[in-house]
């Protein structure tokens, strides 16, 4: 059948709003380039409705004084889009353990392969973000328990799913957006990954602590959020927060910091940014101390 493609070029940080709202008007699905992102709606779309709300996006833009937004969209000839689309997602390696790979090619021997549909969500691995935050858990898990794990938007679930073929028992992913957590649930099936919980919701309605946290969202919700960062962080625990463009991340630092957390490490992957976290030494034993009612000492 005939479908639209919009090519949209507007800056990265805030491409995760657009593709929510590319997915309330109804997208087939969202590819991310390098400059630009590819939406592919179906030829019955209301074309006005989304020229339009693209057009107030672009104003608003323009008139705050960002960066500019452009768009354009043609109607290509009848083909099967998924084929299209297919053509956009292969496989790729990440670190020298990981292969991320759609449903539609052939698992590696030798390697955690990580099967993602990447639908209309979030995380493919071909993202700096994404890979970053693969090649510091694949690093950094080792140095946990690897018991309980914890997927702040989790989006196609990538993260969960490989914490669970790293060796994590228990793993959660959240995420506010039902389509990421309808497409995460898949993706679980389809890797097979039983001890991965994805619920609906936000950290805020998750209890407990975890031995490692990963939360790939802005930097504006990492600063929000550090606070319940640092109290789902085990006293032991590491974390791992990523999509911050370079210069973002002093201020996320500065906010889990803030909360008692100190840097690890940064990972820089062109203009994105990916940090871990822990509890310093002495605050450590302070927290190991007032989690276990008192009875550590500092």
């Amino acid at each position: 059948m005939p479908y639209y493609e919009f090519t949209i070029h507007m800056p990265d940080a805030d491409r995760e709003a657009l593709i929510q709202k590319l997915s309330e008007l109804g997208t087939l699905g969202v590819i991310e380039q390098r400059t630009d992102m590819i939406a592919y709606f179906p030829h019955t779309a209301d074309m006005d409705s989304i020229t339009s709300e693209l057009n107030v996006i672009q104003a608003l833009f323009d008139s705050s004084g960002r960066e500019h937004i452009s768009f354009k969209h043609v109607l290509v000839p009848d083909q099967d889009w998924n084929a299209t689309w297919q053509k956009s997602f292969t496989a790729i390696d990440i670190g020298e353990r990981f292969t991320v790979l759609p449903p539609w090619e052939q698992p590696k021997d030798g390697k955690i392969n990580l099967i993602v549909d990447p639908a209309m969500a979030f995380g493919t691995g071909h993202h700096g973000t994404t890979r970053s935050c693969l090649l510091l858990m694949e690093r950094l898990a080792p140095r946990t328990t690897q018991e309980r794990f914890l997927d702040i938007g989790t989006g196609t679930g990538i993260l969960a799913i490989a914490a669970a073929k790293l060796g994590f028992k228990q793993i959660l992913g959240v995420d506010t957006d039902p389509l990421a957590v309808d497409a995460a649930i898949k993706n679980c099936v389809v890797n097979q990954t039983e001890q991965v919980k994805i619920q609906a919701g936000s950290v805020a309605d998750v209890p407990g602590t975890y031995d490692f946290i990963a939360a790939n969202l802005i930097s504006l919700v990492l600063v929000k959020l550090a606070p319940d960062i640092a109290a789902h962080l085990a006293p032991s625990g590491i974390a791992v927060l990523s999509g911050m463009l370079t210069g973002q991340d002093e201020e996320v630092t500065a906010a889990m910091q803030m909360a008692g957390l100190e840097l690890m490490e940064k990972r820089v992957d062109g203009k994105w940014v990916t940090t871990a976290v822990k509890w310093p030494k002495q605050a450590y034993k302070a927290e190991r101390a007032r989690r276990r009612g008192g009875a550590d000492k500092v």
